[in-house]
């Protein structure tokens, strides 16, 4: 048997003439695998590599995510402190599944974890560990013998980058994926202290408030120091492996702590790591990570990673989710354009009842796999989400002033069955909105004039815009405006009075107008609870919704209007050329994700109808609750139809799916086209098809979790 040192130079001269691949490969896969070893993995009886090389050929795996290093290695590291697993002796379990993938003709991308290290590590080397508020080293908050390292200094700079050099010298990898690779909170150590202090001239932040001039510094700074160690770790894998990449564990939404348009001008590739549902949380949001990727990755491929287990705050790693919650996953995922990828945390299987659903939703993916590789979404109407507005308006709140005003959004629009898009609040040129008519913006409260102006750009364009609550009211860096940044195309004047919680207020209904459909009966409903005063500085048609300003709600004796009726608009509506302008000054959309009031509901979806004023490219009709994404590839049109029809749409996990009946797709062809063969792909049958011009409407009978319309061009 080799020696360790024997088999690095032997491995090390192997790679060295390996050829490079002729070809980009980030395209190519469409559906991955990934196995997170656990340290004893390697001398665990019960453990199998080659079960595993087997399922990733069952399953048409053509990627692969691999444990390779960084907290524990599994391959025989010559770097002091790179801890090697215990239970590996003389062998190398990276390089076995390694080659074996290869063989396979899978592309093969190593993981590394650099977020911890243990008791030997820091007391050699302190300056690796991160210090806390307090001035002391972190400890590990799960595993004893544990430390958090320090993502910012020498640790992942300096330790880890040779760690990566070491990898991509010993094995033609594919790239190396870090997880937990950006820190755990403000690292207060000798060296992100001075660094910080060279850079601003002030003291690390002790505060979330995103007014404290050092926390306003501390976010972009991090997220530079950050973006310069992804292009140090990717120039340094590229050196060794020019067709291989760094490819980081982040991104996402509105939350997300990096810069999404910067993330997507770097990567070539990205993985959507929102494994499950947890919580009060619907299905739909494996979708919306789709949207939020896509937003500033653009065509580029996207997979996205499904949990087998539940993704619980308490942890249960070696868990299995219900076979059918694990398909919902996927199936929302793939239907807005992401790639499939399972992972599976320790290589024993504890649980078999997940490897058969996986296999037969990857064996129908690769049937259908021309059908999956989009080129462009139909949707004519974009939500936009802003991350300046999470980091410099909401701060600490972030999640309750932004996000759930997004999330209000897109559940209405998915009820609505309106196929949508996300965009990035960065990217609102002509190049990036130019295929939507209508723009959404949930209490985007922090613009600069130059997004404002790009707004008034689409507008002039044509478009339309429906906003809400204190959209533009403040600057990029969330510093109060004296009045609206869109203050001339809502034609509204903020007076300066802003109400955080109405209690027991309402709107009334003045019909007729296209905003109220289904409403005309209701007289009175509901109002939100937060509201900015304005006043209208154009002229107005008659408000078809007013405030019935707030009121006792107790004694009841004492529950009636102080105030019946006003002329104070609650939604204010504008045509300008081909453009509509819809401003409601109040929280429909975050009151509708609290509350999930029907009426609030109608009105968002109707407001997007009455602005975008056309013909949608496709339109579901039929009972229940659908998710719609409609997509163009080479040679065809593909609507993809996700059935969320169930007790446990908002609190998973499914336990049974629940059939629908007859849907009806209607479908507007791309000008010049004709269908040549229309299937649907899951049930895989013929469906009966009338055709009117460009415009074909399909018959459905049913559909299961997942349908799939199919139109050959």
């Amino acid at each position: 048997m080799l020696s360790r040192r024997e088999f690095f130079e032997q491995t090390a001269f192997a790679a060295a003439v390996a050829p490079q691949a002729a070809e980009p490969w980030f395209d190519k896969p469409m559906r991955w695998g990934q196995l997170v070893l656990a340290e004893d993995d390697p001398g665990n009886p019960r453990y199998d590599a080659k079960f595993w090389i087997d399922y990733f050929r069952r399953t048409h795996c053509d990627a692969v995510n691999l444990s390779a290093g960084g907290c524990v290695a599994y391959y025989p590291t010559q770097i002091p402190f790179h801890h090697r697993s215990r239970w590996m002796g003389d062998r190398d379990p990276f390089g076995e599944l390694f080659e074996a993938c290869k063989k396979l003709g899978m592309v093969v991308v190593a993981r590394t974890d650099p977020h911890s290290i243990r008791d030997d590590a820091a007391q050699a080397h302190p300056e690796w560990v991160q210090i806390t508020a307090d001035g002391r080293p972190r400890r590990h908050w799960a595993t004893p013998g544990r430390w958090v390292t320090c993502a910012l200094g020498p640790y992942n700079f300096e330790f880890m980058t040779e760690v990566h050099r070491e990898i991509a010298t010993l094995y033609a990898i594919d790239g190396i994926f870090s997880n937990r690779w950006a820190g755990h909170g403000i690292c207060y150590c000798e060296h992100c202290r001075r660094n910080f202090y060279d850079a601003h001239k002030m003291d690390l932040p002790r505060t979330e408030d995103p007014h404290d001039p050092a926390r306003r510094a501390y976010i972009r700074w991090r997220q530079q120091r950050l973006f310069e160690l992804w292009r140090l770790w990717d120039a340094e894998i590229r050196k060794i492996r020019p067709g291989a990449r760094f490819i980081a564990n982040s991104g996402g939404g509105a939350l997300s702590e990096l810069d999404m348009k910067t993330i997507g001008e770097l990567a070539e590739t990205l993985f959507a790591d929102r494994q499950a549902r947890r919580g009060l949380m619907p299905p739909w949001a494996a979708g919306k990570n789709a949207k939020e990727f896509r937003a500033t990755l653009g065509r580029k491929a996207i997979a996205g990673i499904t949990s087998v287990g539940l993704e619980e705050p308490y942890r249960w790693k070696d868990s299995v989710q219900t076979a059918e919650e694990i398909r919902l996953w996927m199936a929302d995922g793939v239907a807005h354009g992401l790639r499939p990828w399972f992972i599976k945390f320790c290589g024993v299987v504890h649980d078999r009842r997940w490897l058969k659903p996986v296999e037969e939703f990857y064996a129908w993916h690769h049937r259908n796999e021309r059908y999956l590789r989009n080129e462009d979404p139909l949707a004519r109407v974009g939500l936009v989400y802003s991350q300046q507005t999470a980091w410099f308006y909401g701060g600490p709140q972030a999640r309750a002033k932004v996000e759930d005003h997004i999330l209000g959004w897109y559940h209405a629009l998915v009820e609505a069955r309106i196929p949508f898009e996300m965009v990035h609040d960065r990217l609102l040129d002509e190049a990036h909105t130019r295929a939507f008519k209508t723009l959404i913006l949930p209490n985007v409260a922090a613009l600069s004039e130059a997004q404002c102006d790009e707004l008034r750009a689409f507008v002039r364009r044509g478009g339309s815009l429906v906003a809400t609550l204190e959209t533009s009211l403040y600057d990029e860096l969330g510093e109060p405006r004296g009045d609206f940044g869109l203050a001339d195309l809502f034609g509204v004047r903020f007076t300066g009075r802003f109400t955080p919680r109405m209690q027991n207020s309402y709107l009334t209904v003045r019909p007729p107008h296209p905003i109220l459909r289904g409403l005309e009966d209701a007289g009175r409903i509901i109002n939100g609870v937060q509201r900015v005063d304005v006043e209208p500085a154009e002229r107005f048609e008659r408000p078809p919704l007013t405030l019935v300003p707030s009121y006792p709600d107790l004694p009841m004796e004492e529950v009636y209007p102080r105030q019946a009726a006003t002329d104070i608009a609650e939604v204010y509506l504008r045509e300008l050329g081909p453009s509509r302008i819809v401003y409601f000054p109040w929280d429909i959309d975050r009151t509708f994700w609290e509350v999930q009031c029907a009426d609030h509901g109608r009105l968002l979806a109707n407001a997007v109808d009455w602005a975008t004023n056309e013909e949608p490219p496709v339109r579901v009709t039929g009972r229940g609750v659908v998710d719609v994404a409609a997509w163009r590839q080479r040679d065809s049109v593909t609507v993809h139809l996700v059935n969320l029809t169930n007790p446990m749409m908002m609190k998973g996990p499914y336990r049974e799916v629940i059939p629908l009946g007859t849907q009806t797709v209607r479908l507007r062809l791309p000008e010049g086209r004709r269908a040549r063969r229309v299937q649907l792909l899951v049930s895989g049958t013929t469906p009966t098809v009338a055709s009117s011009g460009n415009q074909l409407t399909v018959t459905v009978p049913s559909i299961g979790l997942h349908e799939v319309v199919a139109v050959d061009l």
